[in-house]
């Protein structure tokens, strides 16, 4: 947690935005249109910083899922920037944060793609913590700087699943291993569930059976796109209702 802590903090700084959010509509009688929280606001981006880091860091331990992931991420990133691009006006500051995201996250995005050749299943290489950190902060920097650090939270859902399966072994409830992976088995080539292993990869396989590992990724990837899917889906309708 230091290493993401430290490394937002030049992040922090070069932040030039409002420090206010927006107030559901059924709660603004009693608070107003707006609240500005202040170094909350600060706070809050900060734990961003450490939160897309470590989510997709402890969500990994088979072929292709930590790259796969932050791929599809991305990739909806992309998306969500050029609607924003194509339904404001030019001239808006919204356009211009926009533009500046997609800078950042189109390189990354081919970068990723040329790593997943190498990581998918049967894996070449291993992308261990470098990866993870430098995509979870990736993520953190183009939402916090191009000023859409909510909407982003809305494409980690299954990194939300599975950092709360794992709360009970992340705070010492029960016993944490280095290493939460699932067991394979020899013989029938498959990976099978570990059910003192709290993580989401354990809780597909303990919901859909033993798989083998290409199958198991491609699964967690498939729920990955339609969890974002369904992130732009309360972004851009249902947020409409409370907003």
């Amino acid at each position: 947690m230091i290493v993401p802590t430290v490394a937002s903090l030049p992040l922090l700084v070069a932040y030039r935005g409002l420090t206010t959010v927006v107030v559901p509509i059924q709660l603004r009688p009693l608070f107003g249109n707006y609240v500005n929280l202040g170094i909350l606001y600060y706070i809050y981006m900060g734990n961003i910083s450490i939160f897309c880091t470590n989510a997709i860091n402890i969500y990994a331990g088979i072929n292709g899922i930590e790259v796969g992931q932050s791929f599809i991420v991305g990739c909806f990133i992309m998306i969500h920037n050029i609607i924003e691009i194509s339904i404001n006006d030019a001239s808006n500051d919204i356009v211009h944060y926009h533009m500046y995201s997609l800078t950042i996250i189109i390189p990354f995005l081919f970068c990723t793609l040329a790593l997943l050749k190498a990581n998918k299943f049967p894996s070449k290489v291993f992308v261990g913590d470098t990866f993870c950190y430098c995509a979870g902060m990736t993520f953190a920097v183009v939402g916090i700087l191009g000023h859409f650090s909510k909407t982003l939270m809305l494409f980690f859902i299954p990194q939300f699943l599975n950092f709360i399966l794992s709360i009970p072994q992340l705070i010492g409830i029960v016993h944490c291993p280095r290493h939460r992976l699932p067991k394979f088995n020899t013989s029938t080539y498959r990976l099978e569930c570990v059910h003192n292993h709290y993580n989401l990869i354990n809780a597909w396989l303990r919901f859909f059976g033993p798989i083998n590992e290409q199958e198991l990724c491609n699964g967690l990837v498939v729920f990955q796109i339609i969890s974002c899917l369904f992130g732009l889906f309360i972004r851009y309708y249902i947020s409409d209702f409370f907003f």
